[in-house]
């Protein structure tokens, strides 16, 4: 026994390290990853890291990590991003086309795809196109399309391993469950930093109190998406896709403890919940290890202490994104790619001050009304649904 034990401990030891490519790496999702990386440096290396603006992060980390390849999504930053690495081997690559050429490259074995928004679409198509497996963070690749992602996903044999936190609670409770019917996925809510308010109240509310999340640390446009219940709908229409389930299948209830990540329900009654303390460092983590789970010091949660985890319906009359995200989901077509595009508008407003909270929400509306329905759009039809309701969007709001 102990021949065979350090038998297998000499064959782990001599595993070939992971390659991660980390899209998105100076945002809140890509920075946790690296500090994953980094904390399990025998397990994974960052060969591709990427970023669209902050070019003094990147190149920190790029001295850092020493990947193989960097790419800085701005172009007017290439030459100093180029200079500030030009002691290493660092290959220094710039803009949208050249963050789709590098997703096809053979250097790295996973895509951790963290760009935020519709702009992540195009890379993750070209990484699942090449045979890689995809941790996914970026929920609008499935939002905007769905059905061509995931078919690509399934033509090509690429596991897509969600990184959403409830999304991988939904997958941990499906592991060994193949054969078992789904009667349906609960979503959890924290509700945001407005849960309990009213219309009188969000009237007036302002980016630095909306950015201020109870439970989680994250970007500017997750947390405010989080704070109009627009992350959750995004999400149902993501698990629709995820865990091939039909729209009825879906279910939202606030969880403001943030505990239970997210449940399923089985044919038979029983449910099953994934629970921890609220840090995204750990689905990054399974997401990244998967199918092995490694050992961490994240803080642990504690059921001798006293606490409450309590349950409630989601207030869809005051926080109405959650409506339309839910007709986006049943609908179908491309209306969820013109409720992403909308929303993304109406967010990037409303972090500059140009549009009040609940405008958000009227914005949105609008558009997906103005935008003509497609039924089952080519991805073409999804690119042009995207710029058509991006330039309407913009169109409603007053300068």
């Amino acid at each position: 026994m102990a021949e065979q034990t350090s038998n297998r401990h000499s064959t782990e030891g001599e595993r070939e390290k992971k390659r991660i490519a980390v899209f998105g790496s100076t945002g809140s999702i890509g920075t946790q990853a690296l500090a994953v990386i980094r904390a399990n440096s025998h397990l994974f290396s960052a060969e591709v890291l990427t970023a669209q603006n902050n070019d003094e992060l990147l190149v920190e980390q790029a001295l850092q990590f020493n990947p193989n390849i960097v790419v800085i999504g701005d172009e007017k930053k290439y030459a100093k991003v180029k200079d500030a690495l030009k002691s290493t081997n660092v290959k220094v690559f710039c803009g949208e086309q050249a963050l789709e050429e590098v997703a096809a490259m053979d250097c790295y074995d996973m895509m951790l795809a963290a760009i935020v928004g519709f702009a992540g679409l195009r890379p993750v198509l070209q990484a699942v196109e090449n045979g890689k497996v995809i941790a996914l963070a970026n929920k609008e690749t499935l939002v905007v399309a769905g059905d061509i992602v995931m078919q690509k996903a399934v033509e090509n044999r690429v596991p897509i391993i969600p990184v959403d936190s409830e999304h991988s609670a939904i997958f941990q409770c499906l592991v060994g469950e193949s054969r078992n019917q789904i009667e349906k996925v609960i979503l959890t809510a924290s509700g945001g930093p407005f849960l309990g308010k009213k219309p009188n109240f969000l009237v007036n509310v302002k980016r630095d109190h909306a950015l201020q999340h109870p439970n989680w640390t994250m970007g500017a446009k997750i947390s405010i998406d989080s704070a109009t219940l627009m992350n959750k709908g995004l999400e149902m229409i993501e698990a629709k896709w995820l865990f091939n389930l039909r729209p009825e299948q879906v279910q939202v209830v606030v969880h403001p403890q943030s505990i239970i990540h997210s449940m399923v329900q089985f044919e038979d009654g029983s449910i099953k919940a994934q629970m921890g303390l609220p840090d995204m460092k750990l689905p990054i983590q399974y997401a990244l290890a998967f199918p092995q789970r490694i050992q961490n010091k994240f803080p642990r949660y504690d059921f001798r202490r006293p606490g409450q985890l309590t349950f409630e319906e989601p207030d869809v009359k005051t926080f109405r994104n959650l409506v339309l995200a839910t007709d986006a989901l049943f609908r179908g077509g491309n209306t969820p790619c013109v409720l992403n595009a909308a929303n993304e508008i109406a967010v990037y407003a409303f972090l500059r001050n140009r549009i009040g909270f609940l405008d958000m929400t009227d914005l949105i509306e609008r558009t997906m009304m103005h935008v003509p329905f497609i039924e089952k759009p080519t991805l073409e039809e999804y690119f042009e649904s995207d710029a058509e309701a991006r330039n309407f969007a913009a169109s409603l709001i007053k300068l």
